[in-house]
């Protein structure tokens, strides 16, 4: 996250991108770094290098690249020349980071650069591979005399950071093996989203919300993660994660962390996470035997969604779907209440759900706050009375909403919910850069805050654990609730809700 309004550029950057000829590269990296270029942002001095097993020349790289930056970024192409200046920064080293013996070829490429830079440059290995790819390339990396070098070189790595608790603490007992914490970007895109960094902007720029933001004015918080698609071909990764492990282990608890979080002294990165994982400390661990009281799952049937009769599209059931086994106990939705035991978020119900198939695509955090009391007013004209909430939507809108009563006009004294919004696109002028973009930036100028720490992401495993055993010890496929592809999700999820006097917000 940048820390003033005209950032300075990083200094000198060599980047390495292994999985370099891979889809996040070509649809993500690439385009963002693109747009850092357009804006200004990037080093005066940078060249990014891909690292990948297929065989392209660095003119064929380059014509791949492009083609992924014209169907992908933001802005397209933008200005023919900027690409012709841009381009000769972009290089590819054919080589496999299994093999221990050719990484002599990124030792060599560091030193030819920084000779023609005339001094030391900040190197960045970005690990765009399968998980299980990342253990060995960092060990291979660890040979490069340079790569102790704290203060300029730094790795960063995509989730999922781990399979379960003890894989996670077993990759970072191996990271931290070679490379000292403060080097390790542990990347999640969703915290790189211009709405969620508003968060911390929101609440803590504005006297208006803070007193509010306790127990004592905030009856639930509820936060979604809806995708109206299904697998998209992922059928075989999406069978050893599921929506547990895929979403709300990672993306619902960092956004969670930021709603919940004490107010920082300041914004500094390792202050911000450290307020964060105080919140993954506060969270009530979940006892075995309260698991299906607490947390729900489902996977999708086979249905039809997507408009009207004529439009209608047939969708297979999960267990249908190509790389996905006939049995399997996979969740393709899962809804879990959070409790944070500490003075602010006291007997605060915190409602996370997320799923494929469901009836929106949309990220939304709404907290509602208790209700103020009716007595003053005729009961006629409250008939239409609702709590007053906030409404924060990350995507497809970026918004906040603020909901409260209003007087309808007319003789009689009658009110109505209205809404006050504020819109990203129609308040400010500027495009809002992706979230890669604002992450990429942040690497390069070594600000972490909005990296997950070791602690964090261990915190955030163990908090989901007994879920996820409990889970697993339930083998009978019959158990597994099935849901109508476009609905909201299965039946015990607005149980779960209901039970508390609550209802889900679909909107």
């Amino acid at each position: 996250m940048t820390s003033s309004v005209t950032p300075t550029r990083p200094p000198a950057t060599l980047l390495f991108i292994f999985g370099g000829s891979g889809d996040l590269n070509f649809r993500k990296l690439t385009p963002a770094l693109y747009n850092l270029f357009l804006d200004g942002y990037m080093p005066e001095q940078f060249e990014v290098v891909g690292i990948g097993r297929t065989a392209y020349t660095d003119d064929s790289y380059r014509e791949r690249l492009l083609e992924g930056i014209d169907e992908f970024s933001r802005r397209k192409n933008g200005p023919e020349n900027q690409w012709a200046t841009f381009s000769p920064r972009v290089g590819y080293l054919q080589m496999d980071g299994g093999d221990a013996a050719a990484y002599h070829l990124i030792g060599d490429r560091v030193k030819a650069r920084e000779a023609d830079w005339g001094g030391p440059a900040n190197i960045i290995f970005y690990m765009s591979v399968a998980p299980q790819l990342v253990p060995g390339i960092a060990t291979n990396l660890s040979q490069l005399d340079f790569c102790g070098d704290k203060s300029r070189v730094r790795i960063v790595v995509e989730k999922p950071f781990g399979h379960d608790l003890q894989s996670a603490r077993e990759l970072n007992a191996l990271l931290l093996s070679h490379f000292a914490e403060e080097q390790i970007y542990r990347i999640d895109h969703y915290l790189g989203k211009e709405t969620v960094q508003n968060l911390l902007a929101l609440r803590f720029a504005n006297t208006l919300f803070e007193p509010l933001w306790n127990h004592n004015y905030v009856e639930y918080v509820q936060l979604t993660a809806a995708e109206t698609v299904g697998l998209e071909g992922r059928g075989g990764y999406y069978e050893q994660s599921g929506a547990l492990r895929d979403m709300i282990q990672n993306h619902l608890l960092q956004l969670l962390c930021m709603v919940a979080m004490e107010p920082p002294t300041s914004f500094e990165a390792d202050e911000i996470r450290n307020k964060k994982v105080d919140v993954l400390h506060a969270i009530r661990r979940i006892a075995p035997d309260q698991v299906d009281q607490v947390a729900v799952r489902g996977q999708y049937g086979a249905g039809e969604k997507d408009g009207g009769s004529a439009s209608r599209k047939p969708t297979p059931a999960y267990r249908d779907e190509e790389g996905v086994k006939p049995d399997s106990m996979t969740e393709t939705f899962a809804a879990v209440t959070f409790f944070c035991d500490n003075w602010r978020w006291e007997g605060t119900p915190f409602y996370v759900r997320t799923g494929k198939h469901l009836a929106e695509k949309s990220s939304v955090i709404t907290v509602q706050f208790r209700p103020a009391p009716h007595y003053a007013f005729p009961g006629a004209a409250a008939k239409s009375w609702q709590h007053n909430c906030l409404i924060i939507s990350i995507q497809p809108d970026m918004n906040i909403r603020l909901r409260f009563q209003a007087k309808r006009p007319g003789q009689t004294l009658a009110l109505d919910p209205v809404e006050m919004e504020f819109n990203y696109n129609t308040s400010f002028t500027e495009q809002q850069p992706e979230a890669y973009e604002t992450l990429l930036l942040d690497v390069m100028a070594g600000d972490a805050t909005l990296f997950m720490r070791a602690d964090q992401v261990d915190e955030a495993w163990q908090i989901v654990m007994p879920i996820l055993d409990q889970w697993a010890a339930q083998t009978d496929p019959a158990s597994m609730p099935i849901y109508e592809p476009g609905s909201w999700g299965p039946d015990q999820s607005t149980e779960m809700i209901e039970k508390n006097g609550f209802n889900w917000m679909n909107e």
